[in-house]
């Protein structure tokens, strides 16, 4: 069959979960992320990029010598994690030239709330949650960890120790009080995890 007969298109070029996992930064915004986020996403470009992409290319270059590619299931397959791969280096690299590492454990000692603190906060029923905020990039819910952007980072930072403030979200407007905040250790000079 002719490729003009298979579907292969410059528009399938998308990575739809490098896509669906990105989260915009607010317009004007800097991409705030702490040196090992950095260097972790500096890592996994340059894994992809040196490691797994050259492995990939040499798979489905064997593949396309193989025949008839609209039934070859090697060449499918591995023209499409091409394509994924490629569209995680065009999002990390983009990502990595707007990046503005930012160390927190500057702030260490402070009671206000900075990027890269712990936080304490009690919400009105007295219950208790702690949360980190960290980059865009580097934030996972299920470890405690929020976004600079969400919401209850943004009620949370500049505040200090026993401020109250509002969180508004699509539930409503409500209170929460700083219980405490905490930053890292500063590191010695030198050490693993910044950015070059």
């Amino acid at each position: 069959m002719s490729k003009a007969f298979t579907k292969e298109s410059d528009s399938d070029n998308e990575d739809d979960s490098t896509a669906a996992l990105s989260v915009e930064l607010p317009a004007g915004g800097k991409n705030y992320i702490t040196p090992a986020g950095y260097a972790r996403l500096r890592s996994e470009l340059l894994q992809l990029m040196d490691d797994e992409r050259p492995k990939v290319v040499e798979a489905v270059h064997w593949a396309a010598k193989n025949g008839d590619r609209s039934e070859n299931g090697d060449y499918i397959y591995g023209k499409k994690r091409l394509r994924e791969i490629d569209g995680r280096i065009r999002f990390l690299t983009k990502r990595l030239e707007i990046a503005v590492p930012t160390d927190p454990a500057v702030h260490h000692g402070s009671d206000q709330v900075f990027f890269g603190a712990t936080v304490r906060y009690a919400d009105e029923a007295g219950d208790e949650r702690t949360v980190t905020i960290l980059g865009i990039d580097e934030a996972d819910s299920t470890q405690a960890q929020v976004s600079w952007i969400s919401p209850i980072a943004r009620a949370l930072l500049k505040a200090r120790e026993g401020d109250v403030v509002k969180l508004v979200t699509p539930a409503g407007v409500s209170e929460v009080e700083i219980v405490s905040v905490h930053y890292p250790e500063p590191r010695a000079e030198g050490e693993h995890g910044t950015p070059p």
